[in-house]
């Protein structure tokens, strides 16, 4: 029987957060922890099954459905596809994920784009990561950028993304061979639609609007802005794009020492200006920067708890797992695929 399995990967954001929704720069890479939906096209129905979720969804197609009626709650990501495809066939399978839940490293777009490539999607790369956008606000109301399915649909092996959301420009920027990605789960869960996501959005949109482009703005020109925590918002992005770019140079000159040093700055930044961190992922940081052999480390995503992303030696950190009881030693991953198989 031939049968089809999609999958995409799901990303850790090295240096860059809260900027991509103002048309700022970021850094992320694919990871190898991700989605998968294995399966077949069936007649009228789409029924998945998730032994990670522990449950069974079933959707008639098309869907016609409140997509925030629809239960389990998972289910409204992969209705939110269908809708959007306009499906007309359904699809019989399964879903298996080695991406933690509430964790910052993107399962719900990696969810979003392995279940279009499931259901047949045959558009662009930049359309499928625009499409994962849209069903993300469909499904759970998230008015989110576009880093998470970037970085999911156009992951590459070995290397991060230097994203320009102004352009939607994307340039892979190799990582040396002797470092390691390491990411430790802080304990927090979050969400994006239980957290103050939205508030940030708006005063990055109000900066916007009286300085023009934070990404390529004066510091400076912060003066201007009267009301304080706008003002600090604002220069969270204005300083981390610059971060971006100078983590980005010290790549290209194997200098890792300097991209260490960035990451806790940018942490710094999300911690007192952007105030998306917690007391518990602020010592963790802590933690992980005191260790010898560590680079640097810092919140990733989108913050309200989550995970940190840890820059290190090779071996300096052994066992991930040992903080908090959930880590994760991940590689540079290729992009979201799919692929038919025979039984």
């Amino acid at each position: 029987m031939t049968q089809l399995r999609a999958h995409a990967p799901g990303r850790v954001n090295l240096i860059g957060d809260h900027t991509d929704y103002v048309g700022g720069l970021a850094l992320p890479v694919a990871i190898d922890l991700g989605t998968t939906i294995t399966g077949s096209a069936s007649t009228g129905v789409i029924e998945l099954q998730s032994e990670q979720l522990g449950s069974r969804m079933h959707l008639d197609v098309p869907v016609n459905q409140q997509i925030g009626t629809i239960e389990p709650s998972w289910s409204r990501y992969i209705a939110a596809v269908a809708r959007e495809m306009d499906c007309r066939e359904g699809f019989t399978g399964t879903i298996s994920s080695t991406l933690p839940l509430g964790a910052g490293l993107s399962s719900s777009a990696s969810l979003e784009l392995a279940t279009a490539l499931a259901l047949g999607f045959d558009g662009s790369t930049l359309e499928l990561a625009r499409l994962g956008q849209r069903c993300e606000l469909a499904a759970v109301g998230v008015p989110c950028g576009l880093l998470d399915q970037l970085s999911s649909a156009f992951g590459r092996e070995g290397h991060a993304l230097l994203i320009d959301f102004a352009t939607t420009s994307i340039e892979p920027i190799e990582l040396p061979g002797d470092i390691e990605i390491v990411i430790i789960h802080s304990g927090v869960e979050r969400t994006l639609a239980g957290s103050a996501y939205g508030e940030r959005r708006t005063a990055c949109e109000r900066a916007t609007a009286l300085l023009g482009p934070l990404a390529d703005c004066d510091p400076n020109a912060l003066d201007r802005i009267e009301d304080p925590v706008i003002r600090r918002r604002a220069r969270h992005v204005i300083t981390e794009c610059q971060r971006v770019r100078d983590a980005v140079a010290a790549l290209r000159s194997n200098t890792i020492e300097t991209f260490g040093r960035l990451m806790v700055e940018s942490h710094a930044s999300l911690r007192d200006d952007f105030e998306v961190s917690t007391p518990v992922v602020d010592a963790l940081v802590e933690q992980l920067i005191a260790i010898d052999g560590v680079h640097g480390a810092r919140v990733t995503g989108a913050g309200f708890g989550g995970c940190v992303v840890a820059l290190t030696r090779p071996g300096a950190i052994h066992d991930p797992t040992s903080f908090t009881g959930r880590g994760w030693k991940v590689r540079a991953s290729g992009p979201a695929s799919v692929e038919l198989i025979t039984d």
